[in-house]
């Protein structure tokens, strides 16, 4: 025995290190956050337990790294622990009821919100309900339904809250729907957000901290020990530093302070201005990663070189001039910060490419991995080769095709859908490609994701099946590959002496799972830092 033993040793019918070359091991110890020690006999470390070592003997487990989701939305997984879960209605009556029902226990003129992890075409209606609608649930409160990060719904009383009527100039790179007679039906589409999101009063501190503690054990049931979160204000951030404080974050996370919604190089410097004192109070639990941009729109709006399949006068909008976006991001990088910009269509990815190439050309000797392209959705070969000519790292997320692949297919028809996210195209063209969720347009889940990436399976069948990846190829965009992206492949991604002691344990070897059974399999436990997140499944 040695004089201070382990803190954890899990004994395991299998522990893939991830390390080139390493054969499985059987045997892992943890002291404090890191681990200490492997080996291949599951008794090899015994000399490691001591009076105070947490023992799990596991002999059919499998061990694998905790996986990273490298695009997804915490914060919206956490407003949506305590908004009403319109997620689980299958009709719009019965949406329009759960906020009646929220309504009811709600003082007048108070702020009602959804959840927004639902899809429209799972309602019956196969549509968006309309503000006339959300009016019969009631005209005493302003409703806030959000679908994503780019559509909104509201009723008559948030529209005039806003001051929003059919006279209101639309924004630049937004939306304000209308019926066919002109009259405001409601909807409201990327830049044009802000017009009634700005009125939203913040959660209350102490609820938000909770549904940080809840959304993060969701995460970790599912295997996964750090997210990338994609769209963090401000005020965002200081509810996640709350968090940290509180004990009430469980999982990793690396903000993207959002810059959506601008359009000019002075307001992402205010910004940059408010991320100063930043720089200095991460930690390993919760850092900021960097700025996200948006170019351009998502499902319905993704910027296209040819027209959409369902209106051939559209083919998607900009939210950026490319060459205000290139003095934005340039403003960014020269404060030390790095950039992942959203582009979903093919035109979006071409002129983000323009763009990142001016800045690599205006700012030489900028580190690895400091612009990044999220979602790349269309990317073509010639797009994909210049990103990796370029050294522009991309982050797929094939749950969101599984989840939107039908609505998708009725914007852009099912040949462009099937090209979507083609990780068999960027990793054969040697592009630093990473995986995620972008929960809340596709449901989070470790093997999830790895399950839809090696069968192309979407809600509507198999999707552009040469674009399938490995199994091992699927776990790295989740493990070495995304520790990669957030600069720390020192420290996570793999498992071996000295890295963080981030581990997800399955009750079997999910590269033997096939099916259902690999889309489903959560885990048995979750460690970030050798300290057990207990599973929660509940959402």
């Amino acid at each position: 025995m040695t004089d201070h033993g382990a803190d954890l040793v899990i004994r395991a019918g299998a522990v893939h290190t991830l390390v080139p070359g390493q054969a499985p091991q059987r045997a892992l110890a943890v002291r404090g956050d890191r681990i200490t020690a492997l080996s291949p006999d599951p008794n090899g470390l015994d000399h490691w337990v001591s009076a105070r070592t947490t023992v799990h003997d596991l002999p059919g487990a499998t061990v694998l790294p905790a996986f990273d989701d490298t695009h997804t939305h915490l914060i919206f997984a956490a407003h949506g622990a305590h908004d009403v879960p319109v997620h689980r209605a299958r009709t719009i009556p019965e949406f329009v009821d759960l906020i009646r029902q929220r309504a009811r226990t709600t003082p007048e003129g108070e702020w009602i919100r959804t959840t927004t992890n639902w899809q429209e075409l799972n309602l019956a209606e196969r549509r968006l309900p309309t503000a006339a609608e959300l009016d019969q649930a009631t005209v005493r409160h302003p409703v806030l339904v959000k679908r994503g990060g780019h559509n909104d719904v509201v009723n008559t009383y948030a529209l005039r809250l806003a001051g929003i009527t059919e006279d209101t100039p639309v924004p630049p790179g937004g939306v304000i729907g209308r019926d066919a007679d002109g009259s405001l039906n409601g909807r409201l589409i990327d830049n044009a957000l802000p017009l009634v999101e700005r009125l939203v009063p913040a959660q209350d501190r102490a609820r938000r901290i909770d549904g940080l503690r809840l959304a993060g054990g969701w995460y970790a049931a599912t295997g996964i020990g750090t997210v990338r979160d994609c769209a963090v204000s401000p005020e965002d951030y200081a509810v996640l530093l709350a968090a940290r404080e509180a004990g009430a974050l469980s999982i990793r996370v690396r903000a993207l302070v959002s810059a959506l919604g601008m359009t000019s190089r002075a307001q992402v410097e205010d910004l940059l201005d408010v991320m100063e004192d930043w720089r200095y109070n991460s930690d390993p639990r919760l850092g900021v990663w960097g700025v996200k941009f948006g170019l351009d729109g998502g499902l319905e709006a993704g910027a296209t070189e040819e027209p959409y399949a369902c209106d051939h006068a559209f083919s998607g909008m900009l939210t950026w001039e490319p060459d205000a976006l290139v003095e934005a991001v340039e403003a960014v990088v020269r404060r030390g910060w790095r950039v992942g910009t959203h582009a979903y269509g093919d035109r979006a990815v071409r002129i983000l490419l323009d763009v990142y190439a001016r800045v690599l050309d205006r700012n030489p000797g900028l580190p690895a991995n400091t612009l990044v392209m999220e979602h790349g959705g269309l990317a073509g070969p010639e797009q994909r080769a210049r990103a990796a000519a370029l050294g522009i790292p991309v982050t797929i997320q094939q749950p969101l095709l599984h989840d939107t692949a039908e609505v998708e297919e009725g914007f852009w028809g099912p040949e462009r859908v099937a090209r979507l996210f083609p990780a068999r195209g960027w990793l054969d063209q040697g592009a630093q490609v990473s995986a995620g969720s972008d929960f809340p347009v596709g449901q989070f889940g470790a093997m999830r994701s790895v399950w839809g990436m090696t069968t192309r399976q979407t809600v509507i069948g198999v999707k552009g099946p040469e674009h399938a990846i490995t199994y091992d190829e699927a776990v790295a965009l989740h493990t070495t590959n995304a520790a990669r992206l957030c600069g720390e492949e020192n420290l996570r991604g793999t498992l071996a002496p000295g890295r963080l002691a981030d581990l997800s344990v399955w009750d079997q070897d999910p590269a033997h799972c096939a099916g259902e059974t690999l889309r489903d399999l959560g885990t048995t436990h979750t460690f970030v830092g050798g300290l057990l997140v207990s599973p929660t499944t509940a959402r």
